[in-house]
């Protein structure tokens, strides 16, 4: 039986040049050089969006509890009467059995929201702290607030 030329050739040799390696590796610290910046500012726009979304969400509670009980949690009963019934006065008459949240978050930076009834902006006042969890700042560790959502 005579053997075909295909299966008795030699494959050819596989493999990467040290070249052709080198080449790769420079082209992915190129990319990480100009991807990596823009991706390491993304952490602190994410904790931004969060607390804005967080506190969205605790209004909405908020409002649901208002229309259930004609008026917002006092400051003394805080934000847990969301999760469950105050027994600080006013001790709300139509309090829903499930709540009006599962939980109460944490801002994204641990921090708990702060919450004051009748506000300075508002019938209600929610707020984080920021990064820094002082009151105030500027920039990036400016507080997120309920009366000023849009600012960066």
């Amino acid at each position: 039986m005579k053997k075909s030329p295909l299966l008795s050739a030699r494959p050819a040799a596989a493999g990467f040049t040290l070249i052709e390696i080198m080449v790769v590796v420079v082209i992915l610290g190129i990319l990480a050089t100009l991807i990596i910046p823009k991706i390491m500012s993304r952490p602190d726009e994410a904790r931004h969006t969060k607390a804005i979304l967080d506190i969205q969400s605790i209004g909405q509670a908020l409002d649901l509890y208002r229309l259930d009980n004609n008026q917002y949690p006092t400051t003394e009963q805080g934000l847990m009467a969301l999760v469950v019934k105050p027994e600080v006065e006013p001790v709300p008459r139509r309090w829903r059995q499930e709540g009006y949240l599962a939980k109460l978050p944490m801002d994204p930076w641990d921090n708990p929201y702060v919450y004051l009834a009748p506000g300075l902006h508002g019938q209600y006042d929610l707020l984080s702290l920021g990064p820094d969890g002082m009151p105030g700042g500027e920039g990036k560790g400016a507080d997120i607030t309920s009366w000023n959502l849009d600012r960066p």
